[in-house]
């Protein structure tokens, strides 16, 4: 039996069918037959070969393909760095669990998607970064900068701080890495140009114009006509998105209230003591009236010749009988006091600077000072009259003392309270009771409440932002403080959480129905609308129309771009639509916000090309070319991503 077997494989039909056989393991691979794998992939793209690009869509995926994967770790270590971007952008309004959703996760994935794409298509193009670009590009980093120029040692460091640390070889590479994925996307954007026929013709939309006449055509009345159960089930199916319950939680809290806390009062003798250390802080500051002469150092005046000048005028002032006011108006450059005879006011010390307030306040009354150097130049002060610094009297601050000091008794005494009771959490984190027994207050609750929902307490940000935490939602332990008010703390514990899910058709059967039937209003509106506009094409006369129906009649000769009439969405529609012929009107309709506006364009005045200068025709163009140089960038991409096959594992997002 077994020869018949050995013969019957040697037959030439035996070997037809091995070779046959050979064929699609050639394409496909055998090696899962033999070894077992763990996949840890994220995403996967696999691209044709060039020769195959032409090949159908449905074609499989062969080992003929080059199939790139994105490694879980690498998806992971991109989604934490955008949370971190998120969380620099937003502060503390971001939300870190709001943050943790399919959409955000699909996004940036779909980015790590499209640098494998273009990864790709550079390596098939052959496009490489050499040495030089990246060492340009590195250089050019503001973190290795010192001073504006590129510091070694600040390259060092900067890399040696990383989590985990990088190598100078491992970072050029995730550079070149960078630059080889947006090179190509660079190139298709810089490419992209505007005409100036492109720019005139944009110039001439913006000026033109339009003789336009609408009516808001109302909804009709509501619709209570019978919905039956499969059109409500059909309905649900459609739109789940529309029922779904936001993620909610219940929280019990306590609070903790320095307002609240009694302490003694404060004897005399310790008010007595706090006003002895105040020092000068309950002390009036003596002011000086001062007058002074200014000789300027400029661009013709050395500082040499200002100070002797001054001088000069300091020894004039100094005679018996001299009139300073009189020199000051004669010799002073200070224009402010020149005309008051240099009359400065009542000084304090700290308003002059330094060198002046040493001067001054070394003065006495009637006396003038030497020459004294400031940032202004060369002064001469005289000092006219002083009024001393005195103390404020204990008894007029005595009750601001008080109060400082119950301040400052119930600071302390709120700062043990909240230790003790932070003490007892630590012990006890699943419970508040023992806490809220030893802060003397009671375990409040609330209901469910979604985010941005809740009142009292939980409408806080904070509150809601620890409410709805991974560790508080898990774990049900009681949070840590957080602040609510000035001298007002929370501590609180999520009792109840329900998860975001789409509520059962029989809790939203009511606003099921109540959609269906505002959907129906808003078709008839529109079929309304519709005809009307039709209509309006043949016979050219919206006042008639509006007339005959009731409807008030709008009219703007010579509308613009961005006029506040109608709404935005109206006024897109009648530039939209094409110029009427002659004898003729362009009629629309839109709607919006539950009622309908029909309008006819009844004529269009072109615009005009208004006298550009250079500088704002060229910002004009570049404005253009970057518009168009993004479009073509994203519509190259997608091209790229649909001649490639991308599957992504749902379940390791």
């Amino acid at each position: 039996m077994l020869q018949k077997l050995r013969d019957k494989s040697s037959s030439w039909i035996a070997k037809a069918i091995l070779i046959l056989l050979a064929v699609p393991f050639a394409f496909f691979g055998m090696e899962q037959y033999f070894t077992q794998r763990i996949d840890t992939w994220t995403a996967r793209v696999s691209a044709p070969p060039t020769w195959w690009e032409s090949a159908p869509s449905f074609w499989p995926v062969s080992m003929l393909w080059e199939d790139v994967a994105i490694d879980s770790d690498e998806f992971r270590v991109a989604f934490e760095q955008e949370r971190v971007r998120r969380q620099q952008a937003e502060g503390n309004a971001f939300d870190p669990r709001a943050f943790e959703t399919i959409a955000n996760k699909r996004q940036v994935l779909d980015r790590l998607v499209d640098q494998r794409v273009l990864r790709i298509a550079a390596r098939r193009a052959n496009i490489e970064v050499g040495d030089e670009m990246v060492r340009d590009t590195i250089r050019s980093l503001q973190a290795f900068q010192v001073d504006g120029r590129f510091d070694p040692q600040q390259y060092q460091l900067v890399l040696a701080s990383q989590v985990p640390a990088m190598t100078p070889r491992a970072f050029e590479q995730e550079v070149r890495t960078g630059l080889v994925d947006t090179m190509i996307v660079d190139a298709v954007v810089d490419s992209a140009f505007s005409t100036p026929s492109q720019q005139e013709q944009l110039l001439r939309l913006l000026d033109e114009r339009r003789d336009v006449a609408w009516v808001t055509w109302p909804a009709p009345p509501a619709d209570d006509t019978p919905v039956d159960d499969a059109t409500v089930a059909a309905w649900y199916e459609a739109h789940p998105d529309d029922y779904r319950r936001e993620e909610r939680v219940a929280i019990e809290y306590i609070t903790l209230d320095a307002e609240g806390l009694d302490v003694p009062e404060v004897d005399e003798a310790t008010l007595q003591a706090m006003y002895d250390d105040a020092g000068e802080r309950f002390a009036e500051n003596e002011e000086r009236l001062a007058s002074h002469i200014l000789v300027q150092v400029d661009s013709d005046t050395t500082d040499a010749q200002a100070r002797a000048e001054a001088t000069r005028i300091a020894g004039l002032a100094s005679e018996p009988g001299a009139d300073f006011a009189a020199l000051a108006r004669e010799h002073s450059d200070d224009v402010g006091s020149r005309a008051t005879g240099g009359d400065l006011g009542w000084i304090t010390r700290g308003t002059m600077g330094d060198a002046f307030d040493q001067a001054l306040f070394a003065l006495e009354p009637g006396a003038t000072s030497a020459p004294v150097k400031t940032d202004y130049g060369w002064h001469v002060i005289q000092l006219r009259e002083l009024t001393p610094g005195a103390r404020v009297p204990f008894e007029e601050v005595r009750d601001q003392l008080a109060r400082e000091a119950a301040a400052e008794a119930r600071e302390m005494a709120f700062n043990e309270l909240a230790g003790q009771v932070v003490d007892e959490v630590y012990t006890n984190p699943g419970d508040l009771a023992a806490a809220a027994e030893i802060a003397g207050v009671e375990v409040q609750t609330t209901g469910l409440f979604a985010r941005g929902e809740g009142t009292g307490v939980a409408a806080n940000p904070g509150v809601q932002r620890v409410a709805f935490s991974e560790a508080l939602v898990e774990d049900g332990l009681v949070s840590d403080p957080v602040e609510v008010a000035s001298g007002q703390t929370v501590l609180l514990r999520v009792v109840e959480h329900q998860a975001e899910q789409v509520q059962p058709l029989e809790d939203v059967r009511d606003q099921v129905v109540a959609a269906i039937r505002q959907a129906r209003v808003e078709e008839q509106l529109e079929e309304q609308a519709k005809e009307f506009a039709a209509g309006l094409v043949s016979t050219g006369d919206l006042a008639a129309g509006a007339e005959m129906r009731g409807l008030p009649l709008a009219e703007q000769p010579q509308m613009q771009r961005g006029m506040p009439v109608a709404s935005a969405q109206a006024v897109d529609a009648m530039f939209a639509v094409a110029p009427p012929e002659e004898g003729t009107v362009s009629a629309g309709y839109v709607v919006d916000n539950g009622v309908a506006v029909v309008f006819a364009v009844r004529s269009v005045t072109p615009g005009e090309v208004p006298p550009v200068d250079d500088p704002q025709r060229l910002m004009l163009a570049n404005q253009l070319a970057q518009l168009a140089g993004n479009d073509e960038a994203e519509a190259y991409v997608a091209a790229l991503r649909s001649m490639m096959k991308v599957v992504v594992a749902e379940d390791r997002l």
